[in-house]
């Protein structure tokens, strides 16, 4: 069965593979947050996305092949319930940017714009998208096979950018670099696997972006 990106909460994860690198994609707590599992197919090198909720679910997911580090694309609590477990028990390094970091719940090493993450073989650059929190960030993956992947934290869904509380500085932060570094840099093939639930492609949700300013949120 094609890759759609659709799961359900306590259902098994979507899995993607790429030409380099498998994505897995599994809803987690009760917010149905997405983590994503990256495995570099070259050396089996392992990076988790998220470790939102239900560690024992995560760690049966991550399975024997371990886990070299968990990137937390924000500091909302929602994202991290399991962080803590997860990395006790499989030694992963913690990231997150540095204008985020003191909402973790454990120490982690601190990302910037322009960062790599390395998955094994293959590499993620840190994309800084300010708005929803100070440090929010998307991780994207260039196929060197195929389109762009783009994980988007609460940055951007389908249909809009993530919740900036109706404040109209934080919301023209976000609408800006959303536009600029995402939409603006890359094609509308690129697929983009979010926070919480369904995919998109930039390219479905780009005519959008002149409704989105304009209505604020």
């Amino acid at each position: 069965m094609s890759y759609t990106g659709d799961v359900t909460h306590g259902g098994p994860p979507a899995v993607r593979e790429l030409d380099r690198l498998t994505v897995s994609k599994l809803s987690v707590g009760p917010m149905d947050n997405n983590a994503y599992l990256l495995r570099c197919r070259d050396s089996g090198a392992q990076v988790l996305i998220d470790a939102a909720n239900e560690a024992p679910r995560l760690l049966d997911l991550i399975g024997d092949a371990g886990l070299t580090s968990v990137v937390t694309t924000h500091r909302h609590m929602d994202h991290w319930v399991a962080l803590e477990e997860v990395v006790a028990t499989t030694g992963a390094q913690a990231l997150v940017h540095a204008d985020d970091a003191e909402g973790l719940p454990i120490a982690a090493q601190a990302l910037t714009d322009g960062d790599t993450v390395t998955v094994g073989e293959q590499t993620l650059e840190v994309i800084h998208v300010k708005g929803h929190t100070p440090g929010s960030i998307a991780l994207l993956y260039r196929d060197p096979a195929g389109t762009p992947h783009l994980f988007t934290g609460d940055s951007l869904f389908p249909g809009g950018v993530g919740n900036t509380d109706r404040d109209p500085q934080r919301f023209g932060q976000l609408i800006d670099d959303v536009e600029h570094k995402l939409f603006d840099r890359l094609p509308d093939d690129t697929w983009f696997y979010p926070g919480h639930g369904a995919d998109s492609t930039l390219g479905a949700e780009r005519a959008s972006l002149p409704q989105w300013r304009a209505r604020g949120w």
